[in-house]
């Protein structure tokens, strides 16, 4: 790469593209025109345009579970059409923005407060996976942009701890609690729900207050009433968005919430914003696109198996987690829409730490490691916090990196530097391997003018059409996850199983050894 550079000054300008305020440099991959040239042409075979135009037109792409696509469609401005089913479903998005609209409003105002008519201080969002990790990331990026008074806590895991470490921190009084299941079955959350239910009523003495403390986003309108959640306080989603793809729903009200809805609005026009790019753009000009190419390129060309996400921005230190669902379980399928069992890798190992952080982690490896991990930084041009030299620092230490992992060091550089610094003789010759660094290590840098709703929009909906355009060349689909119901099938049967006083013997040695061991252990306790 150092060469190319070398060879072409206008080697930025070809490898780099502009969305409004997002600069997007691929100059620092291993590719020349050609490679970029013969990328395109494989997405062209693969139908791309086409399978674009049939996510947003509403076709039942999502074939094994038989349903649309059509998260783009909760972004839509109120003006718009999509069809799903022969319906256009712009006017029920917007019929449940307006329903998140007036709640916020009566949070906000005090006009929805507690059971002792104090108003809500807390929001607490109880859900697992794309009902958590969207939400938690989305707040956690635009806490600039968070109301004084509120505070917002999010409870995913089963493990008691979780919920139990967090209701230390509420007053029950001014506490909402948000439970987001699409069926209000979901075990983990239902779990969770039930604590914090029983918790309230213990704190406050009527189960009337459950009416004034919860909220849900749900489909089962009966199982929230049983709940004793007011009907009113219910947001409904639909089937055609899945859980990963959903913070744009009703799943975003604790977002909504949290920054007010004219931000939560914000965040929708950039990912629609990102949308209308990735329809309309030519294709070798097109940043999902490219994006989604350049990891076809290591990971298929390359055998390459993990890529990092590196933001050099605090407030992003969820997007890494986030992104980790949003492609693992996505694209990490072994069998193309046919059904038939491929023979070529389909997915990466999504894994990363905000900047400086990560520098004193894990950039070993990706500096001298045997292996190759392309990498995405992803930075602002102006801090929340200017305060004194430290976003000058954050960002020298960004694009230090991009620049040492693309130039590395020879074992010529690297005998001169120590040479300057007064080594010689086997003192020299025993350290010189270890300073050098091969480079030619790729890289992606996504600057944008300052982390606000709006840029958070668009790169959430960026990598979304990446991931979508790399199923498309792959073959596979993009929007289902039957490997997560496995594991929630065999847990089912197991937890009567732990329940139980029998010894257990249906399973495998080990499997029987650990359920007989936790039996045994309760049933001392």
């Amino acid at each position: 790469m150092r060469e190319m550079f070398a060879a072409d000054p206008n080697r930025f300008d070809k490898f780099s593209l502009r969305l409004e305020g997002l600069l997007f440099d691929y100059s620092k991959n291993l590719i020349t025109e050609k490679t970029l040239a013969l990328l395109i042409d494989l997405a062209h075979q693969s139908n791309l345009k086409d399978w674009i135009e049939r996510q947003f037109n509403g076709e039942k792409i999502n074939a094994s579970e038989g349903r649309a696509v059509l998260h783009t469609a909760l972004r839509s401005p109120r003006d718009h059409s999509v069809q799903a089913d022969g319906k256009n479903i712009i006017p029920d998005v917007h019929r449940v923005l307006d329903h998140i609209r007036r709640y916020t409003a009566a949070v906000h105002s005090g006009a929805a407060s507690g059971y002792t008519g104090k108003k809500i201080r807390h929001i607490v969002n109880i859900g697992i996976g794309g009902s958590a990790l969207g939400p938690l990331m989305a707040c956690e990026a635009l806490k600039p942009y968070g109301s004084a008074d509120l505070s917002a806590h999010f409870v995913s895991n089963v493990d008691a701890s979780d919920i139990a470490e967090t209701l230390k921190k509420l007053d029950p009084e001014t506490t909402l609690f948000i439970i987001s299941s699409k069926t209000f079955t979901t075990q983990e959350t239902i779990t969770n729900a039930r604590t914090a239910r029983a918790w309230l009523i213990g704190c406050l003495g009527s189960e009337e207050a459950v009416a004034k403390h919860f909220a849900a986003v749900s489909t089962n309108l009966t199982e929230t009433s049983k709940f004793g959640i007011n009907p009113e306080n219910v947001f409904e989603f639909w089937d055609w968005v899945g859980g990963r793809y959903s913070l744009w729903s009703a799943i975003g009200l604790p977002i909504a919430l949290y920054i007010g809805m004219e931000n939560f609005e914000r965040l929708l026009a950039g990912a629609h914003a990102m949308d209308e790019h990735f329809r309309h753009a030519p294709l070798e000009k097109n940043m999902p696109v490219i994006l989604g190419l350049l990891g076809i390129w290591y990971g298929n060309f390359f055998g390459i198996g993990s890529y990092a996400i590196l933001p050099y921005d605090q407030y992003l230190q969820r997007f890494p987690a986030y992104l980790q669902q949003l492609e693992m379980e996505s694209n990490g399928k072994r069998v193309d829409r046919a059904g038939h069992e491929v023979d070529y890798d389909t997915h990466f190992t999504v894994w990363g730490e905000p900047g400086t952080n990560g520098q004193h982690s894990f950039y070993q490896l990706i500096h001298q490691g045997t292996r190759m991990v392309p990498a995405d930084f992803l930075a602002p041009l102006a801090s929340h916090n200017p305060i004194g030299e430290h976003h000058a620092m954050l960002l020298s230490n960004c694009f230090a990196q991009t620049e040492a992992l693309m130039l590395g060091k020879t074992g010529a550089e690297a005998r001169t530097e120590l040479t300057a610094q007064g080594l010689s003789g086997n003192a020299l010759e025993t350290l010189l391997p270890y300073k050098i660094f091969p480079g030619n290590r790729p890289s992606n840098t996504l600057l944008f003018e300052k982390l606000d709703p709006y840029t958070l929009g668009m790169l959430v909906a960026l990598y979304e059409q990446k991931i979508f355009v790399q199923s498309v060349v792959w073959n596979i689909n993009a929007f289902d996850q039957w490997g997560v119901e496995f594991g929630k099938q065999l847990a089912n049967k197991l937890l009567p199983e732990l329940r139980g006083k029998e010894t257990v013997t249906s399973h495998d040695s080990s499997t029987n050894n650990l359920i007989n061991l936790y039996r045994n252990r309760r049933n001392v306790s």
